[in-house]
């Protein structure tokens, strides 16, 4: 299936129009994002984690201390809801009840486990390092044992999500369309400024072609 099917968790109940519930749609929101947060409930009591994250196929993989509340949380089975937000422009309308943000955001479902087995761990360091940067596993030195063993990392299988999205200029009452206030948008991107050297780096050790 090409969508994921509406359920009364994933359903977007306020401004429907906005929701797509394309499985690419969703996985390219939550592809671009840097950072994820994590929304799960211990003894009652509500947490939102943020984390990094990388998607392989349908599973959502975050690491984290063998310690976390939020791994312990999830290697025993429990339910979380995952989401990721691009910021895409602020939206100045000419009544200050109709200022928006024009975004993309992502929201997920399922139940987790812990990924144990040294191979897998391996697979998810590599997905996690190649998403931040192209080109860096082969070049940074890679996790050893020790490395391995304290840190815990978690797969949470997708079972339905949705995305939900705004774009375009702000939508103002009619009569307000006459009022001498500016309207528009003010696009924000987000951009990977020049790199910049570690105090310490050897003066010999020049940029990686896949930093410049």
């Amino acid at each position: 299936m090409n969508e994921f099917n509406r359920t009364d968790r994933n359903k977007v109940k306020s401004a429907p129009i906005r929701a797509d519930y394309d499985k690419q749609t969703v996985y390219d929101i939550v592809d671009s994002g840097l950072i994820c947060h994590v929304g799960f409930t211990d003894n009652d009591q509500p947490f939102v984690i943020p984390t990094t994250h990388v998607r392989i196929d349908d599973t959502i993989y975050v690491h984290g201390s063998t310690k976390s509340r939020l791994i312990n949380h999830i290697s025993h089975g429990n339910k979380v809801c995952i989401t990721v937000t691009k910021v895409e422009g602020l939206v100045l309308a000419r009544s200050v009840f109709h200022h928006s943000m024009n975004y993309r955001s992502a929201v997920m479902f399922g139940r987790g486990q812990m990924v144990t087995r040294k191979e897998d761990k391996l697979k998810v360091f590599e997905a996690l390092t190649e998403k931040l940067v192209s080109g860096r596993w082969a070049d940074a030195r890679t996790p050893n044992q020790k490395e391995i063993d304290v840190t815990a990392i978690a797969a949470v299988k997708i079972e339905d999500a949705s995305a939900k999205m705004r774009t375009g200029p702000p939508n103002d009452d009619a009569d307000d369309y006459d009022l001498n206030v500016w309207a528009g948008e003010i696009p924000i991107e987000e951009i990977r400024n020049n790199p910049i050297a570690d105090p310490k780096l050897n003066s010999e050790i020049e940029l990686p072609d896949y930093l410049k």
